[in-house]
């Protein structure tokens, strides 16, 4: 694969069980990981595997992640340790005329590569500013400065991606033949992450109100609860 905006399967990233639903191009890859903010991270520490949840952010081809300098799982992958990190978004249940042929309709990507810290403080907090306006635009302008104890607590993760792979599932249920005949209903159920009504800190000071742009966090995959449809 010569394609420039494409990532080159490899044997580890090439999709094998339903070929036909993987994906290698970047826009794909970036649009998977743009419609979310919750990642799985993979490592190992002495040759036991982990998986760890946490939040993510995409910059070109790299994504970042952080947490408590005391983290064992960014320690451990900060000197540049090899890791996977995967995200997936479910769109549907798929129900079928079997119980064998019963899906799901999902959007995930799966990346390779070797993590490194950011160890530059200017790097730092430009990267941690990245992150909050990634979720909330415009609201790192309005929040406390970030002290130098803080940015010492806190470590942040990048890793380029080397290598990428999607995995696709759209559409109905594929039943065998002779089932289609059958009186069983049949079907998507589609899902949806929604948002709720936003509950105010207790110790707000007087008067103070929540910015209008948070009620609008489609841009993180997440449907307003008054959507039409929802």
């Amino acid at each position: 694969m010569s394609n420039a905006n494409a990532f080159v399967p490899s044997a580890r990233s090439k999709v094998k069980r339903m070929p036909s639903r993987g994906h290698y191009d970047r826009a794909t890859v970036f649009a998977i990981l743009d419609a979310g903010f919750i990642c799985h991270v993979g490592y190992a520490i002495g040759g036991q595997p982990y998986v760890t949840p946490t939040a993510y952010w995409r910059e070109g081809d790299a994504v970042y992640w952080h947490g408590s300098s005391a983290s064992r799982m960014l320690r451990t992958l900060e000197p540049g340790a090899d890791c996977c990190l995967a995200v997936t978004h479910l769109d549907g249940l798929v129900l079928a005329r079997s119980a064998f042929h019963h899906s799901l309709n999902y959007r995930s990507v799966m990346l390779f590569g070797k993590a490194h810290k950011i160890e530059d403080v200017a790097e730092k907090l430009a990267k941690l500013q990245a992150f909050v306006e990634r979720l909330y635009p415009g609201r790192w302008k309005e929040l406390r400065p970030v002290n130098a104890k803080e940015l010492r607590a806190t470590t942040v993760l990048g890793m380029h991606i080397d290598e990428a792979s999607a995995k696709v599932r759209t559409g109905p249920p594929v039943d065998d033949e002779p089932d289609y005949a059958m009186p069983i209903w049949a079907g998507v159920i589609p899902t949806h992450s929604v948002t709720g009504v936003p509950v105010g800190d207790d110790a707000l000071v007087e008067g103070v109100k929540m910015q209008t742009s948070l009620a609008d966090l489609t841009h993180l995959g997440l449907r307003r609860r008054l959507d039409k449809g929802i």
